[in-house]
């Protein structure tokens, strides 16, 4: 006969409890990564930087030597615009003779776009002046030397200053796809009539695009735009010539184009 054998005693809530976290009485199991530090477990939708935290403050906050160079920016571009006052491009171009002529009225395109001086009217100047066969491939080249300079002032001396402010998801998007989509993305905004060309200078110049796509992109994308004003430019003389009616009509075109563009683009009271 077996000897009875001892029954176990119920388990207390005691020792079926789940271990608790130190000061706590609530049951809530302990974190092992946070064992002996006595720190609360970060909450999910917290913040990456505590609000009253310095460093987020100062995180996006561009350093004082950016800032000054910004600020040597803006004092180049006011005076290249100022100095409009002392001079008239179109008179340099029209004095500008013998081997020297089209150095200079390179020279003078590139600075009138640096100086914000608006590009129809420099390129029907270079059409006045040289017609169409050459005014033509002179006006390209000098948007290309003017952007070269716009890419390079902007790059220099306002980029590491402004981009601590890109944020929000449109700059962002912006911002992404012109580094990663420079020739794409450059070439849509200069085949784009209503797009400024010196904005469209600085901030590609500001983004992240390499310096060689938003070259070639400008080189490409401004030759519609170009082309319609030398010409009419090289042809005012005869307002009824089929080349004058032609770029006028090509003018109109790209202007009611990038009206309905802007139209359609505005921002759209909700009902």
């Amino acid at each position: 006969m077996h000897a009875p054998q001892p029954i176990a005693a119920p388990a207390t809530p005691a020792e079926t409890a789940t271990p608790t976290e130190p000061g706590t009485g609530t049951g809530t199991p302990a974190d092992p990564a946070e064992a002996g530090t006595g720190a609360p477990a970060p909450r999910a939708d917290a913040p990456e930087f505590p609000i009253d935290d310095p460093q987020h403050r100062t995180a996006h906050r561009p350093h004082r030597g950016a800032l000054l160079r910004l600020g040597a920016l803006f004092a180049v571009l006011a005076a290249a615009a100022g100095s409009l006052l002392l001079w008239d491009p179109s008179a340099v171009l029209s004095a500008a003779s013998g081997p020297w002529r089209v150095p200079i009225a390179l020279a003078a395109y590139g600075f009138g776009t640096v100086a914000f001086l608006p590009r129809p009217a420099l390129n029907a100047g270079m059409g006045v002046l040289f017609g169409s066969l050459w005014g033509v491939p002179l006006a390209i080249a000098g948007s290309a030397i003017g952007a070269a300079v716009a890419f390079a002032l902007g790059r220099s001396l306002g980029r590491e200053a402004l981009r601590p402010l890109v944020r929000g998801r449109v700059l962002t998007e912006i911002d992404r796809r012109l580094a990663e989509q420079g020739f794409r993305s450059v070439l849509l905004i200069r085949l784009f009539p209503g797009a400024p060309f010196q904005a469209g200078n600085f901030a590609c110049a500001f983004s992240g695009v390499r310096f060689w796509p938003y070259l070639a992109a400008t080189v490409l994308g401004v030759v519609p735009t170009t082309a319609a004003y030398v010409v009419a430019g090289a042809s005012a003389g005869s307002p009824t010539s089929p080349a004058f009616l032609i770029s006028v009509g090509v003018i109109t075109a790209m202007c009611v184009f990038s009206a309905v563009s802007l139209w359609r683009a505005r921002p759209r009271r909700s009902a």
